[in-house]
Protein backbone atom coordinates (compact mmCIF):
# COMPACT_ATOMS: atom_id res chain seq x y z
CA UNK A 1 0.00 0.00 0.00
CA UNK A 2 3.10 2.56 0.44
CA UNK A 3 4.32 1.72 -2.61
CA UNK A 4 1.14 2.54 -4.03
CA UNK A 5 0.74 5.36 -2.59
CA UNK A 6 4.09 6.59 -3.59
CA UNK A 7 3.25 6.14 -6.94
CA UNK A 8 0.13 8.21 -6.99
CA UNK A 9 1.67 10.84 -5.25
CA UNK A 10 4.71 11.21 -8.07
CA UNK A 11 1.88 10.96 -10.66
CA UNK A 12 -0.13 13.39 -9.06
CA UNK A 13 3.50 15.80 -8.80
CA UNK A 14 4.54 15.18 -12.50
CA UNK A 15 0.74 15.62 -13.89
CA UNK A 16 -1.16 17.63 -12.11
CA UNK A 17 -3.12 19.77 -13.77
CA UNK A 18 -3.39 23.41 -13.02
CA UNK A 19 -5.84 26.47 -14.24
CA UNK A 20 -4.28 29.38 -13.45
CA UNK A 21 -0.73 28.81 -14.82
CA UNK A 22 -0.46 31.01 -18.15
CA UNK A 23 2.48 31.58 -19.91
CA UNK A 24 3.22 34.11 -22.82
CA UNK A 25 5.50 34.23 -25.99
CA UNK A 26 5.73 37.10 -28.86
CA UNK A 27 6.74 35.36 -31.96
CA UNK A 28 7.04 37.66 -35.31
CA UNK A 29 4.58 36.10 -36.73
CA UNK A 30 1.80 34.06 -35.28
CA UNK A 31 1.74 31.54 -38.15
CA UNK A 32 -1.57 30.94 -38.60
CA UNK A 33 -2.25 30.38 -35.15
CA UNK A 34 -5.65 30.39 -33.76
CA UNK A 35 -7.01 30.56 -30.25
CA UNK A 36 -7.72 26.80 -28.99
CA UNK A 37 -4.60 25.57 -30.99
CA UNK A 38 -2.23 23.12 -28.58
CA UNK A 39 0.62 23.27 -26.85
CA UNK A 40 2.57 20.17 -26.82
CA UNK A 41 5.87 18.55 -25.12
CA UNK A 42 7.08 15.78 -26.88
CA UNK A 43 3.63 15.06 -29.12
CA UNK A 44 1.54 15.26 -25.53
CA UNK A 45 -0.95 18.18 -25.20
CA UNK A 46 -0.19 20.18 -22.06
CA UNK A 47 -2.26 23.04 -22.61
CA UNK A 48 -3.77 25.38 -25.28
CA UNK A 49 -3.59 28.42 -26.75
CA UNK A 50 -6.15 31.21 -25.37
CA UNK A 51 -5.58 34.50 -26.83
CA UNK A 52 -3.14 36.02 -29.41
CA UNK A 53 -3.04 39.97 -29.46
CA UNK A 54 -1.11 42.26 -32.24
CA UNK A 55 2.04 44.44 -30.25
CA UNK A 56 2.91 47.85 -30.99
CA UNK A 57 5.87 46.72 -33.23
CA UNK A 58 3.56 44.25 -35.21
CA UNK A 59 4.50 41.21 -33.61
CA UNK A 60 2.14 38.52 -32.28
CA UNK A 61 2.15 37.48 -28.44
CA UNK A 62 0.97 34.08 -27.89
CA UNK A 63 -0.80 33.39 -24.54
CA UNK A 64 -0.56 29.56 -23.43
CA UNK A 65 -2.58 28.22 -20.65
CA UNK A 66 -0.48 25.39 -19.54
CA UNK A 67 -2.64 22.47 -17.52
CA UNK A 68 1.26 20.04 -16.96
CA UNK A 69 4.43 20.74 -16.25
CA UNK A 70 3.89 24.03 -14.83
CA UNK A 71 5.98 26.19 -13.90
CA UNK A 72 8.50 26.51 -16.39
CA UNK A 73 11.94 27.68 -16.52
CA UNK A 74 14.20 29.80 -18.31
CA UNK A 75 15.46 28.65 -21.49
CA UNK A 76 12.64 26.58 -22.67
CA UNK A 77 12.22 26.83 -26.35
CA UNK A 78 9.02 27.14 -28.18
CA UNK A 79 8.44 26.96 -31.81
CA UNK A 80 5.05 27.03 -34.11
CA UNK A 81 4.57 23.41 -35.73
CA UNK A 82 2.68 22.16 -38.73
CA UNK A 83 0.58 19.00 -37.84
CA UNK A 84 -0.42 18.86 -41.71
CA UNK A 85 -1.09 20.64 -45.01
CA UNK A 86 -4.75 19.74 -45.04
CA UNK A 87 -5.88 23.22 -43.48
CA UNK A 88 -5.19 26.03 -41.99
CA UNK A 89 -6.13 25.71 -38.50
CA UNK A 90 -3.52 22.93 -37.93
CA UNK A 91 -1.31 24.73 -36.11
CA UNK A 92 0.09 24.01 -32.38
CA UNK A 93 3.12 25.59 -29.93
CA UNK A 94 6.17 22.62 -29.43
CA UNK A 95 7.92 23.21 -26.09
CA UNK A 96 11.27 21.90 -25.22
CA UNK A 97 11.55 22.35 -21.28
CA UNK A 98 14.85 23.94 -20.19
CA UNK A 99 16.62 23.01 -17.59
CA UNK A 100 15.26 22.61 -13.73
CA UNK A 101 18.03 24.16 -12.70
CA UNK A 102 17.48 27.15 -14.22
CA UNK A 103 14.86 30.25 -12.79
CA UNK A 104 11.43 29.54 -13.06
CA UNK A 105 8.99 31.65 -15.35
CA UNK A 106 6.33 33.21 -13.03
CA UNK A 107 3.25 32.93 -13.70
CA UNK A 108 2.17 35.70 -16.67
CA UNK A 109 5.66 35.56 -17.55
CA UNK A 110 7.44 35.88 -21.19
CA UNK A 111 9.61 33.44 -22.83
CA UNK A 112 12.44 35.17 -24.10
CA UNK A 113 12.58 36.02 -28.02
CA UNK A 114 16.13 34.62 -28.43
CA UNK A 115 14.45 31.13 -27.60
CA UNK A 116 10.86 31.12 -29.93
CA UNK A 117 10.70 29.64 -33.47
CA UNK A 118 8.52 30.60 -35.79
CA UNK A 119 7.38 29.03 -39.31
CA UNK A 120 8.43 30.27 -42.81
CA UNK A 121 5.44 29.24 -44.88
CA UNK A 122 5.51 28.40 -49.06
CA UNK A 123 3.61 32.11 -48.95
CA UNK A 124 6.41 33.57 -47.45
CA UNK A 125 9.18 31.80 -49.84
CA UNK A 126 7.48 32.64 -53.01
CA UNK A 127 7.07 36.25 -51.96
CA UNK A 128 10.73 36.27 -51.91
CA UNK A 129 10.75 35.84 -55.61
CA UNK A 130 9.90 38.56 -58.18
CA UNK A 131 7.15 38.08 -60.51
CA UNK A 132 9.17 36.48 -63.68
CA UNK A 133 10.59 33.86 -61.33
CA UNK A 134 6.69 33.27 -59.97
CA UNK A 135 5.80 33.24 -63.73
CA UNK A 136 8.43 30.79 -64.78
CA UNK A 137 8.10 28.24 -61.90
CA UNK A 138 4.38 28.37 -62.39
CA UNK A 139 5.00 27.16 -65.94
CA UNK A 140 7.42 24.76 -64.75
CA UNK A 141 4.45 22.99 -62.16
CA UNK A 142 2.12 22.95 -65.05
CA UNK A 143 4.44 21.27 -67.70
CA UNK A 144 5.61 19.03 -65.24
CA UNK A 145 2.25 18.03 -64.51
CA UNK A 146 1.35 17.51 -68.38
CA UNK A 147 4.55 15.70 -68.52
CA UNK A 148 3.73 13.12 -66.26
CA UNK A 149 -0.39 12.98 -66.74
CA UNK A 150 -1.14 9.73 -68.10
CA UNK A 151 1.97 8.03 -67.17
CA UNK A 152 1.52 7.00 -64.19
CA UNK A 153 2.20 3.26 -65.15
CA UNK A 154 5.66 4.21 -66.60
CA UNK A 155 6.53 5.75 -63.57
CA UNK A 156 5.65 3.25 -61.73
CA UNK A 157 7.70 0.80 -63.46
CA UNK A 158 10.81 3.38 -63.67
CA UNK A 159 10.45 2.81 -60.02
CA UNK A 160 12.59 -0.83 -60.05
CA UNK A 161 15.06 0.60 -61.67
CA UNK A 162 16.12 3.81 -58.92
CA UNK A 163 17.50 0.91 -56.91
CA UNK A 164 20.20 0.01 -59.04
CA UNK A 165 20.06 3.74 -59.68
CA UNK A 166 21.13 4.59 -56.11
CA UNK A 167 23.48 1.79 -55.60
CA UNK A 168 25.53 3.08 -58.53
CA UNK A 169 25.35 6.66 -57.35
CA UNK A 170 26.49 5.26 -53.59
CA UNK A 171 29.94 3.59 -55.70
CA UNK A 172 30.05 6.87 -57.56
CA UNK A 173 30.42 8.94 -54.16
CA UNK A 174 32.72 6.75 -52.66
CA UNK A 175 34.81 6.74 -55.57
CA UNK A 176 34.93 10.90 -55.14
CA UNK A 177 35.27 10.29 -51.44
CA UNK A 178 38.57 8.09 -51.86
CA UNK A 179 40.52 10.65 -53.85
CA UNK A 180 39.53 14.07 -51.84
CA UNK A 181 42.36 16.14 -53.34
CA UNK A 182 41.41 15.26 -56.81
CA UNK A 183 37.67 16.41 -56.00
CA UNK A 184 38.97 19.45 -54.01
CA UNK A 185 40.58 20.13 -57.47
CA UNK A 186 37.59 19.52 -59.22
CA UNK A 187 36.01 21.71 -56.47
CA UNK A 188 38.79 24.53 -57.10
CA UNK A 189 38.55 24.51 -60.85
CA UNK A 190 34.69 24.39 -61.05
CA UNK A 191 34.84 27.41 -58.39
CA UNK A 192 37.21 29.40 -61.07
CA UNK A 193 34.85 28.41 -63.77
CA UNK A 194 32.06 29.46 -62.42
CA UNK A 195 33.73 32.80 -61.46
CA UNK A 196 34.57 33.55 -64.80
CA UNK A 197 31.56 32.85 -66.22
CA UNK A 198 29.83 34.62 -63.59
CA UNK A 199 31.79 37.80 -64.46
CA UNK A 200 30.48 37.62 -68.26
CA UNK A 201 26.83 37.09 -66.92
CA UNK A 202 25.95 39.68 -69.50
CA UNK A 203 27.37 38.38 -72.00
CA UNK A 204 25.45 34.66 -70.88
CA UNK A 205 22.55 36.21 -70.96
CA UNK A 206 22.41 37.66 -74.56
CA UNK A 207 23.47 33.71 -75.23
CA UNK A 208 20.63 33.01 -73.88
CA UNK A 209 18.28 35.35 -75.36
CA UNK A 210 19.86 34.66 -78.61
CA UNK A 211 19.42 30.63 -78.04
CA UNK A 212 16.03 31.57 -77.09
CA UNK A 213 15.06 33.80 -80.76
CA UNK A 214 16.65 31.11 -81.93
CA UNK A 215 14.65 27.99 -80.78
CA UNK A 216 11.40 29.74 -81.07
CA UNK A 217 12.59 30.67 -85.24
CA UNK A 218 13.32 26.38 -85.58
CA UNK A 219 9.61 25.70 -83.56
CA UNK A 220 7.81 28.01 -86.13
CA UNK A 221 9.44 26.11 -88.74
CA UNK A 222 8.73 22.71 -86.82
CA UNK A 223 6.81 21.70 -90.44
CA UNK A 224 10.20 22.15 -92.21
CA UNK A 225 12.15 20.74 -89.67
CA UNK A 226 10.65 17.49 -89.50
CA UNK A 227 10.41 17.07 -93.27
CA UNK A 228 14.31 17.56 -93.31
CA UNK A 229 14.57 15.33 -90.63
CA UNK A 230 12.97 12.70 -92.86
CA UNK A 231 15.70 13.69 -95.70
CA UNK A 232 18.50 13.67 -93.16
CA UNK A 233 19.10 9.36 -93.30
CA UNK A 234 19.21 9.41 -97.14
CA UNK A 235 21.54 12.88 -97.07
CA UNK A 236 23.80 11.04 -94.99
CA UNK A 237 24.07 8.12 -97.12
CA UNK A 238 24.76 10.65 -100.28
CA UNK A 239 27.16 12.33 -98.12
CA UNK A 240 29.23 9.17 -97.17
CA UNK A 241 29.72 8.78 -100.67
CA UNK A 242 30.60 12.28 -101.36
CA UNK A 243 33.39 12.28 -98.57
CA UNK A 244 35.13 9.59 -99.90
CA UNK A 245 35.68 10.43 -102.72
CA UNK A 246 36.48 14.11 -101.20
CA UNK A 247 39.80 12.85 -99.86
CA UNK A 248 41.39 12.07 -103.01
CA UNK A 249 40.12 15.54 -104.27
CA UNK A 250 41.88 17.18 -101.06
CA UNK A 251 45.17 15.50 -101.81
CA UNK A 252 45.11 17.10 -105.06
CA UNK A 253 43.99 20.45 -103.24
CA UNK A 254 47.13 20.48 -101.10
CA UNK A 255 48.90 21.75 -104.63
CA UNK A 256 46.78 24.39 -105.26
CA UNK A 257 46.54 25.38 -101.57
CA UNK A 258 50.75 25.62 -101.86
CA UNK A 259 50.87 27.36 -105.03
CA UNK A 260 48.25 30.02 -103.82
CA UNK A 261 49.66 31.06 -100.54
CA UNK A 262 52.15 33.81 -102.40
CA UNK A 263 48.55 35.17 -103.83
CA UNK A 264 47.31 35.02 -100.62
CA UNK A 265 49.65 37.04 -98.50
CA UNK A 266 48.24 40.04 -99.25
CA UNK A 267 44.59 39.23 -99.11
CA UNK A 268 44.50 40.19 -95.08
CA UNK A 269 45.13 44.21 -96.17
CA UNK A 270 42.29 43.50 -99.22
CA UNK A 271 39.79 42.13 -96.53
CA UNK A 272 40.55 44.73 -94.50
CA UNK A 273 39.39 47.41 -97.23
CA UNK A 274 36.58 45.38 -98.09
CA UNK A 275 34.90 45.71 -94.56
CA UNK A 276 33.10 49.31 -95.52
CA UNK A 277 31.98 47.45 -98.47
CA UNK A 278 30.44 44.52 -96.35
CA UNK A 279 29.05 47.21 -94.23
CA UNK A 280 27.26 49.24 -96.16
CA UNK A 281 26.13 46.02 -98.18
CA UNK A 282 24.20 45.30 -95.03
CA UNK A 283 21.03 47.22 -96.57
CA UNK A 284 20.96 45.34 -99.47
CA UNK A 285 21.76 42.24 -98.24
CA UNK A 286 18.47 42.54 -96.00
CA UNK A 287 16.40 43.68 -98.81
CA UNK A 288 17.93 40.68 -100.92
CA UNK A 289 17.12 38.27 -98.14
CA UNK A 290 13.45 39.71 -98.43
CA UNK A 291 13.63 39.66 -102.35
CA UNK A 292 14.26 35.55 -101.90
CA UNK A 293 11.85 35.10 -99.05
CA UNK A 294 8.80 36.67 -98.78
CA UNK A 295 5.83 36.21 -96.25
CA UNK A 296 2.44 36.41 -98.58
CA UNK A 297 1.94 33.59 -102.47
CA UNK A 298 3.86 34.83 -105.45
CA UNK A 299 5.93 37.35 -104.14
CA UNK A 300 9.97 35.78 -103.85
CA UNK A 301 12.39 34.23 -105.89
CA UNK A 302 11.54 30.91 -104.16
CA UNK A 303 8.46 30.84 -105.14
CA UNK A 304 9.63 32.21 -108.52
CA UNK A 305 12.04 28.67 -108.79
CA UNK A 306 9.22 26.52 -108.58
CA UNK A 307 7.56 27.96 -111.50
CA UNK A 308 10.66 27.52 -113.54
CA UNK A 309 9.72 23.70 -114.26
CA UNK A 310 6.70 24.80 -115.96
CA UNK A 311 8.63 28.64 -117.51
CA UNK A 312 10.85 25.40 -119.11
CA UNK A 313 8.21 23.33 -120.69
CA UNK A 314 6.90 26.43 -121.90
CA UNK A 315 9.93 27.72 -123.57
CA UNK A 316 11.69 24.61 -124.81
CA UNK A 317 9.71 25.25 -127.71
CA UNK A 318 9.20 29.09 -128.41
CA UNK A 319 13.13 30.04 -127.33
CA UNK A 320 14.80 27.79 -130.14
CA UNK A 321 12.36 29.24 -132.66
CA UNK A 322 13.04 32.67 -131.16
CA UNK A 323 16.94 31.79 -131.32
CA UNK A 324 16.12 30.84 -135.10
CA UNK A 325 14.34 34.25 -136.32
CA UNK A 326 16.83 36.58 -134.50
CA UNK A 327 19.60 34.74 -136.05
CA UNK A 328 17.53 35.31 -139.50
CA UNK A 329 17.23 38.84 -138.67
CA UNK A 330 20.90 39.74 -137.82
CA UNK A 331 22.00 40.19 -142.00
CA UNK A 332 18.98 42.65 -142.49
CA UNK A 333 19.48 44.66 -138.76
CA UNK A 334 23.23 44.76 -139.54
CA UNK A 335 22.52 46.32 -143.09
CA UNK A 336 20.00 48.83 -141.64
CA UNK A 337 21.98 50.15 -138.71
CA UNK A 338 24.49 52.17 -140.82
CA UNK A 339 21.28 54.05 -142.18
CA UNK A 340 20.27 54.75 -138.78
CA UNK A 341 21.61 58.64 -139.17
CA UNK A 342 19.68 58.89 -142.92
CA UNK A 343 16.76 57.91 -140.69
CA UNK A 344 17.14 60.37 -138.08
CA UNK A 345 17.54 63.30 -140.02
CA UNK A 346 14.63 62.15 -142.29
CA UNK A 347 12.28 62.17 -139.08
CA UNK A 348 14.33 65.75 -138.23
CA UNK A 349 14.05 67.33 -141.08
CA UNK A 350 10.23 66.38 -141.46
CA UNK A 351 9.38 67.95 -138.21
CA UNK A 352 10.65 71.02 -138.88
CA UNK A 353 8.57 70.88 -142.20
CA UNK A 354 5.81 70.36 -140.30
CA UNK A 355 6.07 73.00 -137.78
CA UNK A 356 4.47 76.01 -139.00
CA UNK A 357 0.94 77.48 -137.73
CA UNK A 358 -1.56 79.06 -138.99
CA UNK A 359 -5.71 79.94 -137.90
CA UNK A 360 -6.09 75.94 -137.30
CA UNK A 361 -2.58 74.88 -136.11
CA UNK A 362 0.30 73.00 -137.93
CA UNK A 363 0.14 72.88 -141.41
CA UNK A 364 2.77 71.66 -144.08
CA UNK A 365 2.99 72.06 -147.51
CA UNK A 366 4.52 69.79 -149.44
CA UNK A 367 6.42 69.70 -152.75
CA UNK A 368 9.24 67.12 -154.03
CA UNK A 369 11.88 69.75 -155.27
CA UNK A 370 14.99 67.92 -156.19
CA UNK A 371 18.17 70.00 -156.00
CA UNK A 372 16.73 72.94 -156.02
CA UNK A 373 19.24 75.16 -155.05
CA UNK A 374 23.56 74.65 -155.47
CA UNK A 375 26.59 76.53 -154.17
CA UNK A 376 28.40 78.25 -156.43
CA UNK A 377 31.84 79.77 -155.98
CA UNK A 378 32.36 83.25 -155.84
CA UNK A 379 35.03 86.02 -155.16
CA UNK A 380 33.53 86.17 -152.27
CA UNK A 381 32.50 82.98 -151.35
CA UNK A 382 30.22 80.02 -151.82
CA UNK A 383 26.62 81.70 -152.83
CA UNK A 384 23.94 79.54 -152.86
CA UNK A 385 21.90 80.33 -156.56
CA UNK A 386 18.94 78.20 -157.72
CA UNK A 387 19.67 75.68 -160.03
CA UNK A 388 17.50 75.59 -163.27
CA UNK A 389 14.33 72.90 -163.48
CA UNK A 390 15.90 71.46 -166.47
CA UNK A 391 19.21 70.79 -164.13
CA UNK A 392 17.97 69.38 -160.92
CA UNK A 393 18.32 65.75 -161.72
CA UNK A 394 21.66 65.62 -162.83
CA UNK A 395 23.10 65.15 -159.96
CA UNK A 396 21.67 61.27 -159.48
CA UNK A 397 22.55 61.27 -163.09
CA UNK A 398 26.27 61.70 -162.03
CA UNK A 399 26.13 59.02 -159.21
CA UNK A 400 25.58 61.25 -156.49
CA UNK A 401 23.34 58.52 -155.87
CA UNK A 402 26.48 56.46 -154.56
CA UNK A 403 26.39 58.14 -151.05
CA UNK A 404 27.16 55.87 -148.12
CA UNK A 405 24.59 54.87 -144.83
CA UNK A 406 24.31 57.79 -142.93
CA UNK A 407 25.59 60.64 -145.47
CA UNK A 408 22.42 62.01 -145.91
CA UNK A 409 23.35 64.13 -143.00
CA UNK A 410 26.88 66.38 -142.32
CA UNK A 411 29.61 63.72 -140.83
CA UNK A 412 30.02 63.77 -137.04
CA UNK A 413 32.95 64.42 -135.02
CA UNK A 414 34.15 61.25 -133.83
CA UNK A 415 33.69 59.95 -137.72
CA UNK A 416 31.11 57.20 -137.32
CA UNK A 417 29.33 58.48 -140.27
CA UNK A 418 29.10 58.15 -143.44
CA UNK A 419 29.83 54.36 -143.03
CA UNK A 420 31.73 52.08 -145.56
CA UNK A 421 31.69 48.83 -144.03
CA UNK A 422 34.30 46.73 -142.71
CA UNK A 423 36.97 44.26 -144.35
CA UNK A 424 39.38 44.10 -146.72
CA UNK A 425 36.78 44.66 -149.81
CA UNK A 426 33.81 46.52 -147.54
CA UNK A 427 30.46 45.96 -147.72
CA UNK A 428 29.23 48.98 -149.52
CA UNK A 429 30.34 50.63 -152.69
CA UNK A 430 29.54 53.91 -152.41
CA UNK A 431 31.27 57.27 -152.12
CA UNK A 432 32.47 58.51 -148.23
CA UNK A 433 32.62 62.33 -149.75
CA UNK A 434 29.63 63.01 -150.87
CA UNK A 435 27.95 64.52 -148.01
CA UNK A 436 25.60 67.64 -147.72
CA UNK A 437 27.12 70.40 -147.43
CA UNK A 438 27.55 72.46 -144.44
CA UNK A 439 29.05 72.12 -140.98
Amino acid sequence: MLIVAAIAVVAWLLFRGGTDYTVTATFDNAGQLVTGNQVEVGGRPIGTITDIELTKDSRARVTMKLNHYAPLHEKTRATIRVNSLSGIANRYVALELGPNNEREIDDGGEIESDNLTAPVDLDQLFNTLDKDTRSGLQKFVKGSAEQIDGKSAQGSESLHYLSPALSTSSQLIDEIVSDKATFQNFIRDTSQVVHAVAERRQDLSALVGNANTTAGAIGDENQSLARGLDLLPDTLRNANTTFVNLRSTLDDLDVLTNESKPATRRLAEQLRALRPLVHDAQPTIRDLRTLIRAPGPGNDLIELNKQAPKLQKLTSKDFPRAIDALQQTQPVIEYIRPYSPDLTGWLTKFGQGASNYDANGHYARVQPIFNAFQLTQTPGGEVLTATQPSQRLEGFEFGQQARCPGGAMQPPPDGSAPWVGSGSDGKFQCDPNTTPPGP
